[in-house]
Order: C-alpha cells, then sequence, then structure tokens
C-alpha cells in the first residue's frame, strides 16, 4: 500500500490535481440539473456497462436528447448506427429506466445515504449493477463509491493490495470497497477522487 499512497501523493502535486479537482466541480454541478441531464447521465452509465467509456461519452453528446423521447425500436437503430455493442438490450434498459426519470431528483434529495441509493438504483433499473450505479452517482456530485472497473481492479493487483478476483460479486464488490475506504483515508481524499487518480495512474485520462 505504501507504495502506492507514494504515486498518488506525487499526482497531488502536479498538473493532475487541477484537473481532478475541477471535474468534481462538474459533477456537483451536474447534480443540479434539470431532470432530463440527470436522466442522460443515467443512461450514459447504463450505455458503458462491458463498453467503452469514451464511446458511450460519444454516443450520449451525440443522442441525449433521444433517451427520453424515442421508441425503443428507433432508439436500438440510433444506437447500432453510433456503434454501440449492445444496442437492442440497452434501448430496452433505457426505455424501462424512463418511469424514474421524474423521480431521479426527488430520490437523490432524499435523505438516504450514498450505499442505499446504490442499492435502490441496482434493484430497480435493469442494466446497472453496483459499478454503473456508483458511477452514476458519483457523475452527478456524490463522493463516498467505489467505482470497480477492470482498470482500477488492475491497479490495485499490480501494487499487491488484492488478488485478480475471478467474478465481482456483491460480496467482493463491497470488500474491494472497503480497502478503498482505508486507502482514501490515508491519503485525505474522498472515494471520488481516489477513483479519478487510480484511473489516471492506469490510462492516462481522465474522463467521467
Amino acid at each position: 500500500m505504501k507504495r502506492l499512497l507514494k504515486e498518488i501523493e506525487k499526482l497531488k502535486k502536479g498538473e493532475i490535481k487541477e484537473t481532478i479537482d475541477n471535474k468534481m466541480k462538474e459533477f456537483k454541478e451536474l447534480g443540479k440539473s434539470p431532470n432530463e441531464k440527470i436522466f442522460s447521465e443515467l443512461c450514459f452509465c447504463i450505455l458503458t456497462a462491458n463498453f467503452s467509456a469514451e464511446k458511450g461519452i460519444m454516443i450520449q453528446n451525440s443522442m441525449s436528447r433521444d433517451f427520453l423521447s424515442l421508441p425503443e425500436s428507433k432508439l436500438a437503430k440510433k444506437l447500432k448506427e453510433c456503434g454501440h455493442r449492445y444496442p437492442n438490450i440497452r434501448a430496452k434498459y433505457i426505455v424501462e429506466a424512463r418511469k424514474y426519470a421524474d423521480l431521479l431528483r426527488e430520490m437523490l434529495n432524499s435523505k438516504k445515504d450514498e450505499k442505499k441509493l446504490r442499492e435502490w438504483l441496482v434493484k430497480n433499473i435493469k442494466g446497472l449493477g453496483c459499478k454503473e450505479a456508483s458511477h452514476f452517482l458519483r457523475n452527478i456530485g456524490f463522493e463516498n463509491l467505489a467505482i470497480l472497473d477492470f482498470h482500477i481492479i488492475n491497479v490495485l493487483v499490480k501494487y499487491g493490495l488484492i488478488e485478480k478476483p475471478k467474478a465481482l460479486t456483491k460480496k467482493k464488490y463491497l470488500e474491494v470497497e472497503n480497502l478503498l475506504e482505508g486507502l482514501a483515508e490515508k491519503i485525505d481524499l474522498n472515494l471520488a477522487q481516489l477513483d479519478l487518480y487510480l484511473w489516471y495512474m492506469e490510462t492516462g485520462k481522465i474522463l467521467k
């Protein structure tokens, strides 16, 4: 863990810190946006499951307004034209999620803690697992959930903090999240910030 902490501390003193700080501000601002923009971000997280985040951003930018309006067949067709790997099932998930579009603001402003919000999302919105629900909540300003995609897992494996799991079950997800909570505390970051630093270490990029 000491090696990893040292690398993150080094990054915190470099130019990437400003980029990450600005990204955190963007997330907070997005969380204050109208329901349509928040729903668009939910759809982005549905789209990125087992798919490229960069391509997901491209699709979101090109058809964000369609997420709430297009019939399922037309939405699937457009997702396919944009190069999505699973256009039909993702269109189905997005259309099914529309029934919650106007409830998202109320839910997010409730007094539930972040992990309970994540549980609600996983239970009620098809296409979201712990990772995708955590990603959505982080992107609209929540700070205390881990987004355990393979990039983050790879960093933790590389620095000897975990063994590469054969499957990321809910139990294993929570175990690794607990480890990251301890790591974040040691380095005076929240989990949202830590995720961006770890992602940057593995990819050399800051996306969302």
